[in-house]
C-alpha cells in the first residue's frame, strides 16, 4: 500500500469508518510488532506493549493533524509504553527472567539457522541485548524500518540533529559490544543483518537487508553515500557468508588536459532562495576551524509542511548539487542567480551592513550574527515565509566531518553525473601569472587547492616576482615581500597575498571571495555579467580602480586589469594547469627562511592596490 492509500486510510478512520480503522489497525500491528520485539526481545512483553498501543492508538487516533505523520506518531507511542514499562520494577523483573530462560528469534528460517553458526547468532543477541533501549531503538528504526532522520526525530521526541547523533552512539554502542566478543571492526554492518534475520518472521527473513546508506550518518566514504560497499562477518564459523551490497551510482564529465578549459554548461549552477510562504529553507555551516577559515555548506529547501532535502552540499571533498533527481558534482561552488553576496551567519553587523549598502539592498532577510569564534563550530539556520529571521540553531561539534553530518540525504541508486575538470577532480593545481602593472614586468606561478581536505596536503603557496627588485612569497609558514635592491624582508601573516585572489578551499565561490575580501577593507564593489559564465566585479578606491574577470564554472580569477584615475595601468593574466606532468622548476614550493621575523598586520587585498600605485614594499 502506498503512502497516500495509507494517508486515505487513515483519514477515513479519523472521520469515523469503522472498516477503515480496523485496515489501520491491522496494518500497524503487523508492522509494530516487528518493531516492539526487536526492542524486548520478549514475545509475552512485545504483546502487551503492542496492545496497549494500539488502544491508544483508537483513543487518540482523531488528534493527529498530519496524516503523513502518522508512523513516526505511532513509533513515538509504543517507544514511550517501552520506557513506562521499563520503569516499573516488577516487570523490569520479569523481562529479566524471561531474557534468561528464552532463546530469540524462535521463528527464523530453517535455512539461515543451517548457515550461521549459533555461537555467532548469540553473540549478536547478546550484543543487541547490551544496548540501552534508545539506542536500539534508533536502529530499528532506520536500518529495518527505513524511517528518515526526520521521521525518527519526531517519533522520539528529539531534533533531526540529535537523532542523528544518537544513531552515531547507538552503532559506536553496537560496535563495542561486537569487539568484546571478538568480532572485528567490519562486522557491524553484518552484524545487524543477522539481527534482522534472527528477528523477522521465517516468511520474511530472507528478504531483510540492511543497507550501508541506511549507516551513514552523512557519507563521505565515496560519493555522497552513493558508495559500492562489500561488507562481511569474519566470525568463528561462518567466515564471509553474509554480504550486503550497496548501490553506486557513477558519471565522468570534463577535459582531460590543457588549461582553462570549462566544463559543460551546468543549469544546477546556482541556487533561488525567494521569500516564498510556501517555501522552507534550511543552512547548514560548519567552520573546522572556526570562522574567518574554511566554512562548509549544506542547503535544504522543500515546500512548507514537507521535509527539506538537500539541494547543495559542500563539504571537504567536492560541490554536489541535486537537481531534478539527479545529482551533479560541479568545479565551482554554488553563487546567487542575482550575484548578490553570500552571507555566514558569523558575518559581525558591520560587515553586513557594508555589503547591504553597498549592493543597495535591504538587510530585512539576513540571518542573525553568532558571534562564537570556536572551532567546531556548526550553524544550522532555518527559514520560511513567514519567519525570515530565525534564530540559528549553534553548537560546537569538533568531529563533524568525522560523524559524517555534512551529506545530502539523497536516495541510493540516484543517477550521478561529474562535471568537474581534471584538475577538480585531482582537487589542486597549479597556476601561473603573467603580466604588467605600473611598467613592471609580474611573472609567477603558486598552487591551489579547490577543497578542504586537498589543502592539508596541497597547502597553497604564490611567487611572484614585480620587476627586478620585489619578490613576494605566501606560504601558509610565512609571507613576506623581499626587496634585492634594498636588501631587506617585510614579512605579512600568512596568507595576506592570497586575499583578493581565487581561494575556492574557503568554501565560498570566488566571486564571493574577492568582494567579501573587499567589504573587509571597506571597499565598495559592483558586479555584472560579461557573458554567460564570466563575472565583472570592479573595485574602487579613491585613486585605484581593479576590475577582476571571474570564471563562473571554473571557479577562479582569469584575470586583474588595473587602472588609476581612469587610465590603464597594467593587467595581470592567470592560467591555471589541468594537466600536471613534466613541469619546470617554477612550481617548486618556496623553501621557509630561518631569519623568524614577526609579521606584519594584513595587508588584505590592499597590496594590489599597492602593485598598482608603485608603492609595494616601501
Amino acid at each position: 500500500m502506498g503512502e497516500k492509500d495509507h494517508i486515505e486510510l487513515l483519514k477515513k478512520a479519523q472521520r469515523g469508518e469503522k472498516e477503515s480503522l480496523d485496515r489501520l489497525a491491522e496494518m500497524a500491528t503487523k508492522r509494530l510488532r516487528l518493531y516492539l520485539y526487536r526492542l524486548t526481545l520478549d514475545e509475552e512483553l512485545t504483546q502487551e506493549i503492542l496492545q496497549e498501543t494500539m488502544l491508544e492508538m483508537c483513543r487518540i487516533l482523531g488528534k493527529l493533524r498530519r496524516a503523513d505523520k502518522f508512523w513516526p506518531w505511532l513509533y513515538g507511542i509504543a517507544t514511550n509504553k517501552i520506557h513506562r514499562h521499563q520503569r516499573n520494577l516488577s516487570t523490569q523483573k520479569r523481562l529479566a527472567q524471561s531474557r534468561k530462560n528464552r532463546q530469540p528469534a524462535n521463528h527464523q528460517q530453517q535455512a539461515f539457522e543451517n548457515l550461521v553458526s549459533r555461537e555467532l547468532k548469540q553473540i549478536v543477541a547478546a550484543a543487541m541485548k547490551g544496548l540501552r533501549t534508545t539506542h536500539r531503538a534508533v536502529l530499528v528504526m532506520r536500518c529495518y524500518d527505513q524511517m528518515s532522520y526526520a521521521e525518527i526525530a519526531q517519533a522520539m521526541g528529539r531534533s533531526e540533529f540529535s537523532t542523528r547523533m544518537l544513531f552515531l552512539r547507538a552503532k559506536r554502542a553496537l560496535q563495542k559490544q561486537l569487539l568484546r566478543n571478538g568480532l572485528s571492526k567490519g562486522s557491524l554492518l553484518g552484524a545487524l543483518v543477522l539481527f534482522g534475520k534472527l528477528t523477522a518472521p521465517a516468511e520474511a527473513a530472507a528478504q531483510v537487508s540492511v543497507s550501508s546508506a541506511s549507516l551513514s550518518i552523512g557519507t563521505l566514504a565515496g560519493l555522497v553515500g552513493i558508495a559500492t560497499t562489500k561488507t562481511a562477518i569474519v566470525s568463528l564459523s561462518a567466515a564471509a557468508v553474509i554480504t550486503v551490497a550497496a548501490v553506486v551510482g557513477s558519471g565522468s564529465l570534463g577535459p582531460k588536459s590543457g588549461q582553462i578549459a570549462g566544463a559543460a554548461e551546468d543549469h544546477a549552477a546556482t541556487i533561488s532562495t525567494p521569500h516564498n510562504q510556501a517555501r522552507q529553507e534550511e543552512y547548514w555551516y560548519y567552520f573546522p576551524e572556526g570562522p574567518d577559515n574554511p566554512v562548509m555548506i549544506r542547503v535544504k529547501a522543500g515546500r512548507r509542511g514537507h521535509r527539506p532535502q538537500a539541494q547543495f552540499l559542500q563539504n571537504d571533498q567536492a560541490n554536489y548539487c541535486f537537481d531534478n533527481g539527479v545529482i551533479y558534482i560541479n568545479n565551482h561552488r554554488r553563487y546567487a542567480p542575482d550575484l548578490s553576496v553570500a552571507r555566514l551567519p558569523t558575518d559581525n553587523p558591520q560587515f553586513s551592513s557594508f555589503i547591504s549598502r553597498t549592493e543597495g539592498t535591504r538587510p530585512s532577510q539576513k540571518m542573525q550574527y553568532v558571534p562564537n569564534r570556536a572551532n567546531g563550530l556548526l550553524v544550522v539556520a532555518t527559514r520560511s515565509g513567514d519567519s525570515a529571521n530565525n534564530r540559528p540553531w549553534v553548537i560546537r561539534h569538533y568531529n563533524v566531518l568525522d560523524e559524517g553530518y555534512f551529506q545530502g540525504d539523497w536516495p541510493t541508486g540516484l543517477r550521478m553525473i561529474d562535471r568537474r575538470d581534471a584538475m577538480h577532480k585531482r582537487g589542486w593545481t597549479f597556476f601561473t601569472v603573467t603580466g604588467r602593472v605600473n611598467g613592471q614586468n609580474v611573472r609567477g606561478a603558486g598552487r591551489i587547492p579547490f577543497v578542504y581536505a586537498t589543502s592539508k596536503r596541497f597547502d597553497p603557496w604564490l611567487t611572484l616576482h614585480v620587476g627586478n627588485d620585489l619578490t613576494i612569497v605566501d606560504t601558509p609558514a610565512q609571507a613576506y615581500i623581499a626587496s634585492l635592491r634594498a636588501g631587506k624582508r617585510t614579512h605579512y601573516r600568512p596568507g595576506t597575498f592570497f586575499k583578493g585572489l581565487s581561494r575556492p578551499w574557503m568554501g565560498l565561490h570566488t566571486i564571493d571571495t574577492v568582494r567579501r575580501d573587499a567589504a573587509e577593507q571597506r571597499i565598495p564593489f559592483s558586479t555584472k555579467l560579461a557573458d554567460a559564465r564570466t563575472a565583472r566585479v570592479t573595485l574602487n578606491t579613491h585613486d585605484v580602480t581593479l576590475t577582476y574577470s571571474i570564471d563562473l564554472q571554473t571557479d577562479v580569477v582569469a584575470r586583474i586589469s588595473f587602472s588609476i584615475d581612469g587610465s590603464s595601468a597594467g593587467v595581470l593574466n592567470f592560467s591555471y594547469l589541468q594537466n600536471i606532468e613534466q613541469l619546470g622548476s617554477q612550481f617548486l614550493r618556496p623553501r621557509p627562511t630561518p631569519d623568524g621575523a614577526p609579521p606584519q598586520n594584513d595587508a588584505s587585498l590592499l597590496w594590489l592596490v599597492d602593485l598598482a600605485r608603485g608603492s609595494l614594499g616601501q
